[in-house]
C-alpha cells in the first residue's frame, strides 16, 4: 500500500505528523541542459526503450508534504537549504521560491552542490560561493573550497533543510553532500530536514558494498558511507541508516514523498523529470550510472562527450567487434549490444576529447531484467582480458568497494562469480536496512 495521508515523517528513527503543498511563484524549474556537440557514427540501427506498461501513480514528494501539513518543523525558524534545481513540485515550482516567500519561513541561505545550484555547472568543476540574483540570498558552495559547511556558514541558521533528486547510486554525489552536512549539523546542534523524493530507478540493489575502509581510496563525495554501487534507498531512507549506524548523532527528521512503492520507477510517478546532472539526461542514463560508473576510473569512455552519455563503452585502442562478440556469448538480461563510433567533443571533462573511440552501444530492452552493474562488470572483465596493458584500471578500490575485487578481475576470474560474492555480501546489508526503509516494497 502507498504511505496514505497523513503521511509520517521519521524523525530521529522515529515518526511524527507530516505532509504536502502550498502555492506560490514558479522559477528554477523545468531545467534541461543541451546536449554537447558530438561526431557520432552508429554501425548498427538504434531503437527506443519500450514504452512503460504500468500507469504512473499520482507521488507528492517531501517540500509539499512539509509545506501543507508539517510546517511545524520550520515555522518562525531561520532555514538554510541545501538544494539545487531539481527541487521542484509536482507542478514545477522551485524550493527556493516557495520557502522563500512563504510568510511563515524565514529562508536565509542556500547551501549548492556539484553542478551548482542550477545544475548546469561540469561535473567536477570547483563552484565558488555566490549571490542568488532572484533572492539575494547567499549561495554557499559545498563543491568548491570545501565540501561541508562551515562555522561560518551556519551561523545564524536554527534548521537545514536538504531536497534535491539523486539517482540511486552510490558513486553520485548529492547524497553525500547530504551526510557530510549531517556531521556539520549535529556538530552545531542544528536540526537536519530531509525533504525526500523517489529513487527513481526503484529500491533494488546491486553490485559491490563498499568495505567502510575503502571509503578514503577515493574521495569521500563519492563513497562516504558503506551501501551498494546501487544501493536502492532514497536520500531520506539513506540519511536515516547512515545517522543509525554511525552514531552522527543528527537530529534528523525525514518528510517522506507520498504514494511512492519501491518498486515504482520515475517515469510511473507522475512527477516532471528533470536533468539531475548535465550528463545524466534520461532515466536509462540514470539506471545505467550506477555500472558504468564504475569504467570512468579506468581508460575508457561511457560516452561523456555525446548525446546519450552513460549508453557506451569505448576508447580508440578497443577492438570493438570482437568486444561484442565477447559479451554477447554472456547472454547478458534486459539489455542488447550495438557496434558504433563516437568522437568525443564539448567543455566536460571526458576521456580521449576529439580522439575517435571504438565503442559498444548498450540499449536496454528490459530495465526490470537489465543488471547494469554486472553488464559493467562484463565489459571491464573482457577489456582487461583483451588489453591488459592498455587498459589503465585506475584508483578502484573505492569503486569496486574492496580489495579482492580488483585483484579478480585482474586475475581473469569469471565476472559472474564476482558478482555472485557481491550478492552474498548484499544480503546481510539487506537486512541492516530493512528498518530504515520508509516505504512498500512494491
Amino acid at each position: 500500500m502507498p504511505i496514505s495521508l497523513p503521511v509520517r515523517v521519521a524523525a530521529a528513527g522515529a515518526l511524527t505528523a507530516a505532509v504536502a503543498a502550498t502555492a506560490v511563484s514558479l522559477s528554477y524549474g523545468q531545467h534541461t541542459v543541451p546536449p554537447p556537440m558530438a561526431t557520432l557514427a552508429l554501425i548498427a540501427p538504434m531503437h527506443a526503450t519500450p514504452p512503460v506498461a504500468r500507469e504512473a501513480r499520482a507521488v507528492t514528494p517531501g517540500l509539499e508534504v512539509l509545506l501543507r501539513d508539517s510546517l511545524h518543523l520550520v515555522r518562525g525558524k531561520r532555514v538554510g537549504l541545501i538544494t539545487n534545481h531539481t527541487a521542484v513540485t509536482r507542478d514545477g515550482r522551485s524550493a527556493i521560491d516557495l520557502l522563500h516567500q512563504h510568510p511563515q519561513v524565514r529562508l536565509v541561505a542556500l547551501f549548492g552542490p556539484e553542478h551548482g545550484i542550477r545544475g548546469n555547472v561540469d561535473g567536477g568543476a570547483h563552484i565558488a560561493s555566490q549571490r542568488d540574483a532572484r533572492t539575494g540570498l547567499t549561495i554557499h558552495s559545498l563543491y568548491g573550497a570545501t565540501q561541508r559547511p562551515t562555522p561560518a556558514m551556519l551561523r545564524g541558521i536554527d534548521v537545514l533543510l536538504f531536497d534535491m533528486q539523486d539517482i540511486g547510486a552510490r558513486a553520485y554525489t548529492y547524497v553525500w553532500t547530504m551526510t557530510m552536512a549531517m556531521e556539520e549539523a549535529a556538530r552545531a546542534g542544528i536540526p537536519f530536514i530531509v525533504l525526500d523524493r523517489p529513487n527513481p530507478v526503484t529500491a533494488r540493489v546491486e553490485g559491490p558494498l563498499m568495505q567502510f575502509e575503502m571509503r578514503n581510496r577515493g574521495p569521500l563525495i563519492t563513497g562516504h558511507f558503506p551501501v551498494p554501487l546501487r544501493h536502492g534507498l532514497t536520500a531520506g531512507e539513506l540519511a536515516r541508516y547512515v545517522n543509525g549506524e554511525y552514531r552522527l548523532g543528527t537530529r534528523l527528521s525525514v518528510v517522506p514523498a507520498d504514494g511512492w512503492r519501491g518498486g515504482d520507477w520515475f517515469d510511473e510517478t507522475g512527477l516532471r523529470w528533470i536533468n539531475p546532472s548535465p550528463n545524466i539526461r534520461t532515466l536509462d542514463a540514470a539506471l545505467s550510472f550506477s555500472g558504468l560508473v564504475m569504467l570512468e576510473t579506468t581508460n575508457l569512455s561511457i560516452g561523456r562527450g555525446t548525446s546519450t552519455p552513460f549508453s557506451y563503452v569505448g576508447a580508440p585502442y578497443l577492438d570493438n567487434a570482437d568486444l561484442l562478440r565477447r559479451v554477447r556469448r554472456y547472454d547478458l538480461p534486459g539489455v542488447e549490444f550495438e557496434l558504433a563510433e563516437f568522437t568525443p567533443r564539448g567543455t566536460d571533462w571526458m576521456q580521449f576529447r576529439n580522439q575517435r573511440c571504438r565503442a559498444v552501444r548498450i540499449r536496454i530492452t528490459d530495465r526490470e531484467a537489465y543488471q547494469p552493474v554486472l553488464t559493467a562488470l562484463v565489459f571491464l572483465s573482457e577489456i582487461q582480458k583483451m588489453n591488459p596493458r592498455q587498459l589503465g584500471m585506475g584508483p578502484m578500490l573505492q569503486m569496486l568497494g574492496s580489495r579482492w575485487a580488483p585483484e579478480a578481475v585482474r586475475r581473469g576470474d569469471d565476472p559472474r562469480e564476482i558478482f555472485r560474492r557481491w550478492e552474498a555480501e548484499n544480503a546481510a546489508w539487506k537486512q541492516k536496512i530493512g528498518k530504515y526503509r520508509l516505504y512498500p516494497a512494491e
